[in-house]
Formats: structure tokens, sequence, C-alpha cells
């Protein structure tokens, strides 16, 4: 489904663009099948073994990850409020998934499917690191190509799927939710995620990744109709502090450098 409204978003730019992009193909290859295919196929696949609270806390090592990712390969270096920032985002985020019940912390149990969530938030950090070195081309043209990508990629698994007898016909309820993931997670949240990248670089942007278990926590107030009490409240404040802190205290001087890097390639990229 996001293929195809790409398809028809940018199917002119493509072309238009398709000389600068065809050198990169192995680039586009890898970000397309590990940042998404792989990623989401992980994502899915864990949540089949472990539990909810597990997969909202793994989730929240992503900051983490891609801070130490980009210093292990990039050696970008990375400013005491950035430190700060991500140790305050993940004691929100672990607030939230716990809903403040330190037992829950306590009585954490450990299986395959939190090595495979693992394993996808650190190729999630991976594509977080390697966005700001894309072609010299749109956001929307590579955003295209690398939606082309895990396309062709997640065939293979869909196979695999429906050899072993595991393919799910979705209903009327079920294609809506398909539309809704295709048009929201998959198409709005990716383009800006990748907007957010070029703007501010990967470590600024990889905490906000943090926000997720606070939405989800929204969500359940509002259309399920949760209460909304002082822990989701001190969660809010933690994840949103501990971002404030990284965009105040974290700027300099890593990440002047970086942001004046990935605002030039954000320019050469429009």
């Amino acid at each position: 489904m996001a293929c195809a409204v790409l398809g028809v978003l940018s199917h002119r730019k493509v072309r238009a663009e398709w000389r600068l992009l065809r050198p990169h193909w192995l680039l586009i290859l890898l970000m397309g099948g590990l940042g998404y295919t792989a990623f989401n196929s992980l994502f899915y696949a864990a949540g089949a073994y472990t539990s909810a609270v597990n997969l909202a806390l793994f989730q929240g090592a992503i900051p983490v990850l891609v801070i130490v990712l980009n210093y292990a390969v990039l050696r970008a270096p990375v400013t005491w409020g950035q430190g700060l920032g991500v140790v305050v985002t993940l004691l929100g985020a672990a607030l939230a998934a716990t809903r403040g019940d330190v037992a829950v912390l306590r009585d954490l149990a450990f299986n395959r499917g939190d090595v495979l969530i693992f394993c996808a938030c650190l190729l999630y950090a991976g594509y977080t690191v390697a966005l700001p070195y894309r072609p010299n081309v749109s956001g929307l043209t590579f955003f295209t190509a690398m939606g082309g990508a895990a396309f062709v990629t997640s065939l293979p698994p869909l196979a695999v799927e429906w050899s072993l007898g595991r393919t799910i016909w979705p209903g009327p309820e079920g294609w809506a939710l398909l539309l809704f993931v295709a048009l929201g997670p998959s198409l709005a949240a990716q383009l800006c995620f990748m907007r957010g990248v070029e703007l501010i670089g990967p470590n600024r942007a990889g905490l906000f990744v943090n926000l997720v278990p606070i939405f989800g926590a929204g969500l359940a107030v509002l259309l399920v109709g949760e209460p909304f009490g002082r822990t989701e409240a001190l969660a809010l404040a933690l994840v949103l502090g501990g971002i404030v802190c990284a965009e105040r205290l974290g700027r300099k001087p890593a990440g002047a450098a970086d942001e004046a890097a990935t605002r030039r390639r954000g320019r050469a990229g429009r």
C-alpha cells in the first residue's frame, strides 16, 4: 500500500533522478531491506514470544544504540547533555511501559523474543546512523527507492510464512488496520523521521523514539478509556525533559558540528 502511494506521488521525481540514484543501489537495498523489512519482521515475530513491556523497554534502547553506533563507526562525539537526555528519556519510557510497577521489572523473564527485538532495534539504529549519508537526491525519491527495496525483500519472508500456513487473511477491521499502518507508520512517520534526521542528526533524532510508549499510553487513555494518573504524567515529563536536556545542553560541541553537516546534507537532498 505504501509503495502504491509513493509510486503515484514520486514517479516523475524518481525518473528524473534515476541517474543519481542507480550507483547507490546496494546502500538502498541494505537500508530498505534491513531498516524496514528486517526490523518490522523481527519486531512482529518478537511479539509472539515476549511481553508488551519487554517490547517497549527494548525499543527504548534505540537512542542508546544510535549514539553507540554513531561513535563506534563514525567517531561522532557525545556531549554530557546528550548522555543525560538518553538516560532521562529511557527512564520515562520504562516508567510508561511498566506503569510504575517496579515488580514488573523485578519479575522480567527474557526469552528468544527479546533477542529478536534487540536485533530489530540494532538494525533500526544502524538505519538511523546511515540516513545522513544518502545519495544527493530528494528525500521523496530516496524513500521511494527504499520502499521498493523493502517490498522486494519482504517477499521471501512472506513466502515462508505462507508455506508454514501462518498467513491470516484480514477482515474489514484488519484492512482498516493495514491502511492505517501503511499510510501512518510506514509512510508519513518514516518520511518525517528521515527529514528529522537530516535536520538535527541521528543522535538527537534518535531520542524521539522514546515518545512511542508515551504516545501509546496517551492513545490508550483517549481510545480505550484507561486512566491517566501521576505515573503517566511523570513518564511524559521524564521523556520530554530528557529531550529538552539533549536539545538545550547537547548541541555543542558535538551537536553543532553534527547539525551543520546534516543541514548541508538536507539542503543538498532538497
